[in-house]
């Protein structure tokens, strides 16, 4: 294996690790809510897990300011180990935890720690792993190594539904409560030694080319001298976030408490969501590529989203049947989810290479948390306040409007610039 394939495998690898077990809380957090948090009645326990999973954002844009500059000081490599062994320490911690019944309260505290870690694991992730992605090969193929990254979390999405439906397909419900809950973490913690071992390069070449001791800057100064480009990378955040919060990972609770449809669509949605990003993802990158300006097919995706996103929620509204809104979803997601590699190269290209991890860390966190993380909750509120079933659709408007305006106002240097700073 060569060392940019190993740099490939190790960086699909860990961030799919990374994804996959920050994601797979969710699956399991209405056991959780019974075992570590218990309550007077199940809804405030499932509440009080739901809030531990929303505290894992709260870390992330901490991670991403400290794992990113610690990147851009000591090697991509150097940050994604750090990122990793976090995530590791987070998901045994979780697999092993005694119940709040085996040692009372400590259990919630070790449990909420656990979930921080995570957070913070996965804040620091995308920064360092895009990054290194870019800058391990030619001009002439980043946005396809880069769509990797993305990818990897649409594979990671897909293992995490799998994994969840066949523990609970496959055990009854007390075997569930005693020890299955666990199985998907021990499954995502035997993942870390692998990808800690391909992230252990002789010679980070990343390293060589950072940022002198003598020479780091403060936070405050590159936030100010790069103030354009990160504000408006955050606001390019809001249709990404949004469309995988809602169309992803909220639909399923819309189409069965909103719409009232079978619970058994909601596993389809969340595996087969999750394969389209992995094979649409990269085959968009192969195309951009090809083009002059990163900024094309984001602009085709962006105006195709805005001409789907209502007349999809429509026939989702309107009796469309379970197959057909499955087809109608899977549409929509490979429609406003295939540019993971056009965009964070854009991204990366607009920063000096020692600042590139903790920027787009800074953009990549700032914008999930702020557009994505609260999405399904803003949404669902204003369901219940206006009692329109389309408010998803218009709110997945605003998100592309958003992107849209943003992208515009993104800074991009000249093709023969960016090739010479490479």
């Amino acid at each position: 294996m060569t060392n940019m394939t190993r740099i490939i495998v190790a960086t699909v690898i860990s961030n799919g690790f990374v994804a996959y077990d920050f994601t797979v809380y969710g699956f399991s957090a209405a056991i959780i809510g019974r075992l570590f948090f218990p309550a007077h009645d199940a809804a405030s326990s499932l509440l009080l897990s739901l809030a531990t999973f929303g505290a894992g954002f709260v870390m992330r844009p901490i991670g991403a300011v400290l794992i990113g500059r610690y990147a851009d000081r000591h090697g991509r490599e150097a940050g994604m180990r750090l990122s990793i062994a976090l995530m590791a320490l987070g998901t045994w911690l979780i697999a092993c935890l005694p119940t709040h019944a085996a040692i009372g309260a400590s259990a919630t505290v070790l449990i909420v720690f656990a979930r921080l870690l995570q957070g913070l694991a996965t804040g620091g992730e995308i920064g360092p792993a895009s990054a290194l992605l870019m800058e391990a090969v030619p001009y002439e193929r980043r946005c396809f190594i880069v769509s990797w990254r993305g990818a990897s979390q649409g594979a990671a999405a897909c293992l995490a539904a799998l994994v969840g439906t066949c523990t609970s397909a496959l055990l009854s419900p007390e075997q569930l409560a005693q020890w299955g809950w666990r199985v998907p973490f021990v499954i995502g913690g035997l993942i870390a030694p692998l990808g800690w071992f391909l992230r252990r390069m002789p010679g980070d070449a990343s390293a060589a080319t950072l940022q002198p001791a003598a020479t780091r800057t403060p936070l405050a100064t590159v936030l100010r001298e790069h103030a354009r480009p990160l504000a408006c990378g955050i606001l390019m955040m809001a249709a990404p976030s949004s469309s995988i919060y809602i169309a992803v990972l909220y639909m399923p609770s819309y189409l069965t408490h909103t719409l009232q449809r079978g619970p058994a669509i909601s596993f389809l949605i969340a595996s087969l969501s999750g394969l389209v990003i992995l094979i649409v993802t990269p085959l968009v990158a192969l195309a951009a590529d090809r083009l002059v300006s990163r900024k094309t097919l984001q602009y085709a995706s962006l105006v195709a989203a805005l001409g789907t996103a209502w007349p999809a929620f429509h026939a989702l509204t309107h009796g469309a049947p379970d197959a057909l809104a499955l087809v109608i979803i899977l549409l929509y997601v490979a429609i406003a989810l295939n540019n993971a590699g056009a965009a964070s190269v854009l991204m990366l290209e607009a920063f000096p290479k020692h600042r590139r991890a903790a920027a787009l860390s800074v953009i990549y966190t700032f914008g999930v948390v702020i557009f994505g993380g609260f999405s399904p909750l803003a949404v669902a509120w204003l369901i219940g306040a206006t009692g329109n079933v389309m408010t998803p659709a218009w709110y997945l408007l605003a998100a592309n409007c958003m992107t849209l305006l943003a992208l515009n106002r993104f800074p991009e240097r000249p093709s023969s610039v960016r090739r010479a700073s490479a």
